[in-house]
């Protein structure tokens, strides 16, 4: 690369150059003459969290190090889980989108990453945005930026060649649509030279009883998500519950602020064991309550793969989008009581660009095509 395509590549995008300044600022501000410790990047959702978390415990090793010499530069989004999934780690959260978007949050975060003075930053994130993840590795300075070789678009294509050559390192983890599961154990391989089985997607966490009223057994029904997409109709979740009432299990719908039209619903069911905790848990009171569930039914959204992730049946309703990127779980990775339905398409692989669905509020046609009989029948399946 000359340096004129250093200086003034092309292709960038409009707002690669806004925040050009602040890269050179960053670029050129004096780091500490001492260098030590290492830096993880992970902007992702809390789903790709989990999938990272088993790999994560074999950094200390690959870089000699001890687990409060690492450094894990997370998102927000999962910043309330930290105390319990990350023991022994220094965990540092920020606000991702604010990043990739405000002017000085940019030039405020990345002027903190330049002053630790890491020795080493790593990046095996596949997909990955540009001025987030690589960026943040780039502002390090680290005498070592080791990242994986990313998803790569038309559209990204001239961004990721410029970041890439800023690396010192870039692995290859395999072609799409390998499975993020793989990828993580993938990248520790070629790190540290020798065979690195992957592991069973775990997330630790405590063993705390949830503060739930009454007595039996219960099944979650995670029925939201950011993605309207991705939401199996909620008239099939209010199947599925009547059919747990009438097992005799308790049913726990959860949800967030968002989710809070399905309440006159939920009581319509006119059953005690119907119970609504939509809105009024926090992040780990809702980890706690579905590890002790005797199943969880969701969307494939984050609070599923948290399920799965501290080892709670789950049954998670897949779409097409990438399949086999991040679900469904090969069985390298996939804990026992999870089970993943999904509804074969020719369209698979559309990247959630989806032309079949009537309006963006619609369910893709791959996950509303999963049945009640094959949700019923998997969670039959798990509960006995």
């Amino acid at each position: 690369m000359t340096w004129r395509d250093i200086l003034f590549p092309r292709g960038m995008r409009r707002r690669w150059w806004l925040f050009r300044p602040i890269d050179a600022l960053v670029a050129l501000w004096p780091g500490p003459r001492r260098r030590r410790g290492v830096l993880v990047v992970r902007m992702d959702g809390i789903g790709d969290m989990v999938m990272a978390r088993a790999a994560l415990d074999h950094y200390p090793a690959a870089f000699g190090v001890e687990p409060g010499e690492i450094t894990l530069l997370g998102c927000h989004s999962w910043r309330s889980l930290v105390p319990d999934a990350f023991p022994g780690f220094r965990v540092v959260t920020i606000d991702e989108h604010a990043f990739e978007k405000k002017w000085a949050y940019r030039l405020r975060i990345a002027l903190w990453v330049r002053r630790q003075g890491f020795a080493v930053a790593v990046c095996d994130m596949f997909m990955r945005k540009t001025l987030t993840a690589d960026s943040l590795v780039w502002a390090s300075r680290a005498p070592q930026r080791i990242v994986s070789q990313p998803f790569v678009t038309d559209r990204t294509r001239a961004e990721y060649r410029w970041y890439l050559a800023r690396a010192t390192r870039v692995i290859d983890t395999g072609p799409y649509p390998t499975h993020e599961g793989l990828r993580h154990f993938a990248f520790l391989a070629a790190l540290t030279g020798r065979a690195m089985p992957a592991e069973t997607v775990r997330l630790p966490w405590p063993d705390r009883r949830p503060a739930l009223a009454g007595d039996g057994p219960y099944v979650v029904l995670n029925f939201g998500s950011n993605e309207p997409g991705r939401r199996w109709p909620f008239e099939q979740f209010l199947a599925v519950a009547r059919h747990c009432l009438a097992r005799g299990l308790r049913v726990v719908f959860v949800g967030a602020g968002q989710e809070a039209f399905a309440k006159p619903a939920i009581a319509a069911l006119g059953d005690p064991r119907a119970i609504d905790t939509i809105g009024t848990l926090k992040l780990p009171e809702l980890v706690d309550l579905m590890k002790h569930a005797a199943a969880v039914v969701s969307n494939d959204t984050g609070p599923g793969h948290l399920a799965i992730g501290v080892g709670a049946p789950t049954v998670l309703l897949a779409g097409g989008g990438h399949f086999g990127s991040f679900v469904p779980y090969p069985e390298a990775v996939r804990p026992a009581a999870s089970r993943f339905l999904s509804v074969a398409m020719d369209c698979y692989h559309c990247l959630w660009r989806c032309p079949k669905r009537s309006g963006p509020d619609q369910a893709f046609p791959c996950v509303a095509a999963i049945t009640v009989e094959d949700v019923t029948g998997a969670l039959d399946g798990l509960t006995g």
